[in-house]
This record gives structure tokens, C-alpha cells and sequence, in this order.
């Protein structure tokens, strides 16, 4: 058994660390890597991980402003299907305008 569990880490290449190990984008070393050193330092890390969290929290605000059609400060199922609509829809426009774009450069 341990044999066969050594043969799955080995396969996958599971090391047993976090996927928080891999190496940073260039746009988050850009942005967060303070002291020029290539890496995220643990503070760098935590900027960074609070920046995402701000974001994500703006992103929730800023739906249940738009969405929240009963006033009650979060989006209900019917809400959330709303937003959902139209979300897909907004895709869809924009989809179209691109390839409309496409076909006219085509044309030329």
C-alpha cells in the first residue's frame, strides 16, 4: 500500500506543498516585489493576498448595489439569476461587436 501511494506522489508530482509555492506572474512581481529581489517576501504576500481581498469585496458591493432589486443588502436566488442574465447577455454584445469588428477589417 505505502509502495503504490509513493508511485501516486511520484506520477502526479505532488510534493505535499501548497500551490501558494509556485513562482509569482511578472505583473505581481511588477506590482508587489518591493525590494527587487525576484521573490514575494511574506509581507509582499500579504499585500498582494489584500489587494485580491479588497477587490473581491468591491466586486460583491458593487453587484448587490446593481442587482438588489428588494433592497435587502444581498442578492436572492432570483437576483443572482438576474445578474447571471445579464452578465451573458453584456458577453454575448461584446462577442458580436468583435467579430462584427472582424468581418469589417475582412471586408477591406
Amino acid at each position: 500500500m505505502l509502495a503504490a501511494l509513493s508511485l501516486a506522489f511520484v506520477v502526479t508530482g505532488y510534493s505535499g506543498e501548497s500551490s501558494d509555492s509556485k513562482a509569482p506572474s511578472k505583473e505581481a512581481l511588477k506590482k508587489y516585489d518591493k525590494d527587487g529581489d525576484g521573490k514575494l517576501s511574506e509581507e509582499e504576500q500579504a499585500a498582494r493576498k489584500a489587494d485580491i481581498a479588497a477587490k473581491g469585496a468591491a466586486t460583491r458591493k458593487a453587484n448587490v448595489e446593481k442587482y438588489d432589486t428588494d433592497g435587502d443588502g444581498k442578492l436572492s436566488k432570483e437576483e443572482r439569476e438576474a445578474k447571471k442574465a445579464a452578465e451573458a447577455a453584456e458577453k454575448a454584445e461584446k462577442k458580436a461587436e468583435r467579430e462584427a469588428k472582424k468581418a469589417e477589417k475582412k471586408s477591406k
